[in-house]
C-alpha cells in the first residue's frame, strides 16, 4: 500500500512537472506573437491638440488603443488648445528621451525652435492630422493624416451636383472655417474654392472663423443669419462639431437645414451621419482619425532606421443624400 501511494505521489509530480512546462512554452510562444508588431519596447511621445470634439476624442482613442495593441509605451499630453502647451510638452518629450515624437500642431507656425532641439537630440517626429510651414525639410520624418484640399474639393464637387439637381442658377454660400492658419482651414478653404472657382454661380458671400468648436459654429451662424438671412442657399462648415452648432441656429431663424439651405461638413462622426440620414445634412466628407495603425507601424520603422514615406493618407468617403446609407456600419467616433 505504501509503494502504491509512493508511485502516485511520484506521477501526481511528473504531471505537475509537464505541465508547469507546457504553460512556460505557450508563455513563451505568447511573447514572442506580441513581440511581432514591436520587436523591442519603444516610447512615444504624444501631443493632442485637445478633446473639443468627437473626432478629436476618436482620434486619442484609437492611438492609445494601437499602442498597447502594437505593445508601445506611450506618454500622452493634452495640449487644450494651446501652442505653449504643445511646444512644452515636446520638451519634456526630449527630456525624457522618447524614441519617438508624435504631434497634432494647431497651427501651422512657430515650431522651427522646439523641432530643431528634437534633431538635435536624434529624436524623429511625426506630424498626425496636421502639417506646419517651414523652410526646413529635415524637421520632420513624416506627416501621417487626411489630404484636406481633396475633402475641400470634394465637398465643392457635391455641392455642384447638388446644385444641378435641384435646377439652381445661383447659389449664395457662407463658410465657417476651421482654426485660423490651421493646416485643415487653409486647404479645406482652397479645396473648395479650386472646385467650385469655374462655376459662374457660386457665390461666397463670406467666410468666418469658427475655430472647430460647436459653440463657435453657432456663435458664427447667428452672425451669418443676421448679416445675411434668407440670401444663404449653402452653408459649408469645416468640421462636424460647428455643423452641429450652426443647425439649431438655422432652424430658431425659421429654416429648415437640408432644403431650405444646403449643409455640407467634415469629418464623418456618427452623430453628424445620423444627421445626415434625417436630412438636416446634405453632405458630410469623411475625414477618419483611425490613424493610430499608421502611426504605430511608422514609428517601429524609424526606431529600427527605416525610411518612410513622407506624406502617408488614409482613403476616405463622401457620405451624402445622393446615397442610400442604411446599412452604413457605425463610425466609432
Amino acid at each position: 500500500m505504501a509503494d502504491k501511494m509512493k508511485r502516485s505521489k511520484s506521477n501526481r509530480v511528473i504531471v505537475l512537472a509537464l505541465a508547469i512546462c507546457v504553460a512556460a512554452f505557450f508563455l513563451a510562444a505568447c511573447g514572442k506573437k506580441s513581440a511581432k508588431k514591436g520587436e523591442q519596447k519603444i516610447l512615444l511621445g504624444f501631443s493632442q491638440i485637445g478633446a473639443e470634439s468627437a473626432w478629436r476624442l476618436g482620434n486619442t482613442n484609437d492611438m492609445e488603443e494601437k499602442a498597447e495593441e502594437y505593445g508601445i509605451n506611450l506618454m500622452y499630453e493634452n495640449a487644450n488648445q494651446k501652442q505653449e502647451n504643445q511646444i512644452a510638452a515636446i520638451r519634456r518629450f526630449i527630456a525624457y528621451k522618447v524614441d519617438v515624437i508624435v504631434f497634432s500642431p494647431i497651427v501651422e507656425d512657430g515650431w522651427d525652435n522646439v523641432l530643431m532641439e528634437a534633431k538635435e537630440a536624434n529624436i524623429p517626429v511625426i506630424l498626425v492630422d496636421r502639417d506646419i510651414n517651414t523652410d526646413r525639410e529635415d524637421l520632420t520624418a513624416c506627416l501621417i493624416g487626411a489630404d484636406f484640399y481633396e475633402e475641400g474639393r470634394k465637398a465643392g464637387e457635391y455641392l455642384i451636383r447638388k446644385a444641378d439637381a435641384l435646377g439652381l442658377e445661383e447659389v449664395n454660400i457662407v463658410e465657417i472655417s476651421g482654426t485660423e492658419n490651421s493646416t485643415p482651414m487653409m486647404q479645406r478653404q482652397a479645396g473648395f474654392k479650386d472646385a467650385i472657382d469655374g462655376d459662374q454661380r457660386m457665390h461666397i458671400l463670406e467666410s468666418i472663423d469658427g475655430d472647430f468648436l460647436k459653440s463657435r459654429g453657432a456663435e458664427c451662424m447667428r452672425i451669418l443669419l443676421d448679416k445675411y438671412g434668407d440670401k444663404i442657399d449653402v452653408v459649408y462648415s469645416h468640421n462636424d462639431e460647428m455643423t452641429l452648432g450652426a443647425l439649431p441656429e438655422i432652424e430658431k431663424a425659421g429654416f429648415q437645414p437640408g432644403k431650405d439651405m444646403i449643409i455640407i461638413s467634415i469629418d464623418g462622426g456618427q452623430e453628424a451621419i445620423d444627421v445626415l440620414k434625417s436630412g438636416k445634412i446634405n453632405c458630410v466628407v469623411e475625414c477618419t482619425p483611425k490613424l493610430g495603425k499608421e502611426v504605430m507601424e511608422t514609428a517601429i520603422k524609424l526606431k529600427n532606421g527605416e525610411q518612410v514615406e513622407s506624406v502617408i493618407h488614409p482613403e476616405e468617403q463622401v457620405f451624402s443624400d445622393e446615397q442610400d446609407l442604411s446599412n452604413l456600419a457605425p463610425r466609432g467616433y
